[in-house]
């Protein structure tokens, strides 16, 4: 019997199985895949406080090794059930069968791609999901935004600080993004809008150097020549092993507020998988820590 399980070992389980850790309580991560989720792949972070440049992988790996040098077990191992039983939450994963006072669910969400091809090739070396993250490594130079919704548009205005002109795409004439946010960009000189088109080529060798994309009303190809391509079509939350046990919104997130706590007694939800609206490195870490020490008091409480 552990005291907290937490599901998901990116930034927000692993900062939630240090804290738990710490606070003197048993933690089991549970992983499907490897440790780090999706910053791992990402060559160079420089907007964590206090870490000035890293790469995804090694700061991936500390998270690791801290978690695990304070008594943390992390375990490679894929959920696939999780059932509430009357003094514990039972997780279940084809290997074993583990039991619980606690849950913690940080599952994290996956970037919508395009589809393009060599579009996974190219993330780090011109593909990006994250303006915040990587915007300014493209100062002074053209990028595309992919995307009509409020991401891409504050995508699109954030980089135009930055960048010396930013094209978005969108495959429709009208915005699900709010009015005022469309137009202040209409009013940027440097910002471009690409209606009724989609995305169809990514053009370059080592790096992008351009994008074809086609209107779909006139079948015209063009390709812009830029070095940068953001991706901001939605995320996946991957909560759907959890839809009977907690509540989630209309797109798949877990309802909690910045105490991270949910629906269910005993589960909390930790990162980009709970229903926010920034998503980074800094917000994962601080709801890790938030969600591990209410678990704490949690146990302390009922136990």
């Amino acid at each position: 019997m552990y005291d907290i399980i937490i599901i998901g070992a990116g930034t927000a389980g692993l900062s939630a199985a240090i804290y738990a850790s710490r606070a003197g309580k048993t933690a089991l991560v549970l992983e499907s895949k490897a440790y780090g989720g999706q910053i791992i792949n990402t060559p160079d972070v420089e907007n964590y406080p206090g870490i000035k440049n890293i790469s995804g992988f090694d700061f991936a790996t500390g998270l690791y090794e801290q978690a695990k040098e304070c008594g943390a077990v992390v375990k490679i191992q894929g959920v696939l059930d999780v059932k509430k039983e009357a003094s514990c939450f039972v997780v279940s994963t084809k290997r074993n069968t583990y039991e619980g006072r606690s849950l913690i669910i940080a599952t994290g969400a996956s970037n919508r791609p395009l589809g393009l091809e060599r579009e996974k090739e190219m993330i780090g070396k011109g593909i990006s999901y994250c303006a915040t993250c990587d915007g300014a490594f493209f100062k002074g130079k053209d990028v595309a935004v992919i995307g009509g919704g409020n991401t891409a548009l504050e995508d699109a205005g954030f980089l135009s600080n930055y960048c010396n002109k930013v094209y978005i795409v969108h495959r429709r004439d009208a915005f699900r993004g709010e009015p005022s946010s469309l137009e202040r960009l209409k009013a940027k000189e440097n910002v471009e809008l690409v209606l009724d088109s989609v995305s169809e080529k990514i053009i370059g060798d080592e790096t992008v150097s351009g994008l074809e994309v086609k209107n779909v009303k006139t079948g015209e190809k063009r390709i812009l020549d830029v070095s940068g391509i953001f991706v901001a079509i939605g995320q996946v939350p991957q909560n759907e092993l959890f839809k009977d046990l907690v509540t989630l919104d209309s797109s798949g997130y877990v309802v909690a507020g910045e105490d991270c706590r949910t629906s269910m007694d005993g589960v909390f939800v930790a990162g980009d998988c709970r229903t926010k609206k920034v998503r980074q490195l800094t917000t994962a870490a601080s709801d890790g820590a938030v969600a591990a020490l209410a678990a704490c008091e949690y146990v302390d409480s009922i136990f």
